[in-house]
């Protein structure tokens, strides 16, 4: 149990000298005539700098953190200081996730959990229910996966007695594909004379009609017709996320969208300065001018909210089938995916947003899709000029083993989240066959290649749980249990690699490695305290990790 002492005095010789823990640094300016307003101590500390990775204090003053070492901090402690003893608990950077679709996940926690029903009966009744209990108004989610139900694609034909006056609309759990009811589908105007929208595709039945499910592009049919939320539902479902993200150990996330919806919650509601979580806003690629225009007149944000960063999509998804490939799916010789932006159309706009000095991010999940983009980037650098613009591939799921050393060799940072190779590892090979898992989920081959890997979640796609990507990254082990050795082991990364990948390298990712990312002096003091070393314990014991503390902006967010 951790010890609270608020009292000034002499602190125990084991809390400050720990042999080599004991390395102590101050930040000048900030431990120039002042005191530490809070201390931590007796602490095993992982600070993610190579320089001096361990320590046993950590000292902060305001939002920073201002010493590091026990002696350091003994040096700046007075009477006013807060200091709390963790007791032996392990402390590293607080993390940070690359890539959540917030608002929407916020807004999903008050809808039916779909994602881990028994099968169709059990999904079929959860829609009920709440349609029984809210009648008319209209079901959005949460996300569902046909896999976990046995294989078949769900239709309009398994709700629609169940949801005869309320309009349904539910995502599957990769967010590229739409389950309608006939209800839903009326609403949004979709019948069989509906032709498919340009990178989308209208599911169909026999006869030609509707079946329910929108794939990609053709999600705007509906999305256009589904009543917003209001401002003060907004700002309430982004207050109960905010409390999750702090209960995971999580300081900041990445928001790399293609509406504006949940840049326009942030710019209008303090709730993430009151709240305290960071938020570093993309917006859609199309409209980079609107947001070129913003950082002109207004700048970049705040250290809480932030933008000036804009994301494209180049595919859609593996589970969906539009995840663009070379070669045809291996289970459906139809389709080898979908362009939802043509390509010579990403071109334009990439090479617009990159000359306004915007930062581009662009969605790739195929082996076509990702060399497309990269092919853009590097032609953009050439026609742009060098300058330090950090161009990101959120996902690079499927690349060619070829292609691998280009992201280094071009600068291009992987942003990849690491529990969808478990979870997608379950089915994958039923869709692209054995040649193309080579290049698959290629965490370890991207960090051995020297490119820049940032991990996240890709929430509410996956869970908001850095731990289980952690663990999903090093271990590789299937959620089905097939795999207890790894799916394609030769993709294990080390636990400190997963760390730095969840802190450092996000950090990076958003520009900001010079203030966060480390526990390093003159850096945000944004740190994590959990109740066991995740560098030393068994692999199978990292998901089993409780958060005792989440500290933002050098303030405790979670924990006492």
């Amino acid at each position: 149990m951790m010890r609270k002492h608020m009292r000034s005095g002499q602190l125990h010789r084991r809390q400050f000298l720990g042999g080599s823990m004991a390395l102590a640094l101050t930040h000048p300016a900030l431990a120039s005539n002042t005191n530490l307003d809070l201390a931590l101590v007796g602490g095993n500390f992982w600070t993610g700098n190579p320089l001096f990775p361990a320590t046993d204090a950590i000292g902060i003053i305001g939002d920073r953190i201002a010493a590091v070492g026990g002696d350091a901090v003994r040096k700046l402690t007075s009477r006013k200081t807060q200091i709390i003893d963790i007791d032996g608990a392990f402390g590293m950077p607080a993390f940070i996730d690359n890539h959540t679709h917030f608002l929407k996940a916020a807004l999903a926690i008050s809808q039916p959990d779909l994602l881990n029903v028994s099968g169709p009966a059990d999904f079929i009744a959860r829609i009920g229910e709440t349609a029984r209990s809210h009648p008319g108004r209209w079901i959005t989610g949460q996300s569902w996966d046909e896999q976990r139900m046995g294989g078949e694609l769900p239709s309009r034909h398994w709700i629609d007695s169940v949801t005869p006056e309320t309009p349904v609309a539910v995502p599957r759990t990769d967010l590229h594909l739409l389950l309608l009811n006939s209800l839903a589908l009326r609403l949004a105007g979709i019948t069989r004379d509906t032709p498919d929208p340009d990178g989308g595709v209208i599911d169909r039945d026999e006869h030609g009609e509707p079946t329910g499910i929108l794939r990609d592009n053709a999600k705007t049919l509906v999305e256009r017709v589904i009543p917003k939320p209001s401002a003060e539902h907004e700002e309430s479902a982004l207050r109960s996320a905010i409390d999750l993200c702090h209960a995971n150990g999580v300081a900041q996330v990445h928001i790399p969208e293609i509406d504006w919806r949940a840049h326009e919650a942030l710019r209008r509601s303090p709730v993430a300065r009151d709240k305290g979580l960071r938020f570093y806003s993309m917006v859609p690629l199309e409209d980079w001018q609107k947001i070129a225009e913003t950082v002109t007149e207004e700048g970049k944000g705040d250290l809480w909210v932030r933008w000036g960063g804009v994301k494209g999509l180049a595919d859609g998804s593996l589970g969906s089938r539009t995840a663009l490939f070379y070669d045809h799916y291996t289970d459906d010789m139809k389709t080898s995916g979908v362009r939802v932006i043509p390509h010579d159309e990403l071109e334009a706009a990439v090479l617009a947003a990159d000359k306004a000095g915007l930062h581009v991010s662009v969605h790739a999940i195929g082996d076509l899709a990702n060399d497309d983009v990269l092919d853009i980037f590097q032609s953009v650098e050439k026609q742009n000029g060098q300058r330090d613009r950090r161009f990101r591939i959120e996902h690079a799921q499927h690349i060619r083993p070829n292609s691998i050393p280009r992201f280094a060799q071009q600068g291009v940072i992987a942003s990849v989240q690491p529990y969808h190779a478990i979870d997608d590892g379950r089915w994958a090979v039923h869709r692209i066959g054995e040649d193309r898992l080579h290049g698959t989920y290629a965490f370890g081959a991207l960090i051995r290649s020297g490119a820049h890997v940032t991990f996240g979640s890709d929430w509410p796609v996956a869970p908001m749980n850095p731990l289980m990507g952690i663990h999903a990254a090093i271990a590789r082990q299937t959620i089905d249990g097939a795999n207890p050795e790894g799916w394609l082991p030769d993709e294990k990364v080390t636990t400190e690699q997963a760390m730095t990948a969840y802190t450092l390298e996000n950090a990076y990712a958003g520009f900001q490695e010079k203030i966060t990312g480390q526990l390093t002096p003159g850096f945000l003091a944004d740190i994590t305290i959990m109740d066991r070393d995740i560098t030393s314990v068994s692999v199978r014991d990292i998901p089993k990790t409780e958060i005792m503390k989440t500290i933002v902006g050098g303030k405790i967010r979670y924990g006492t």
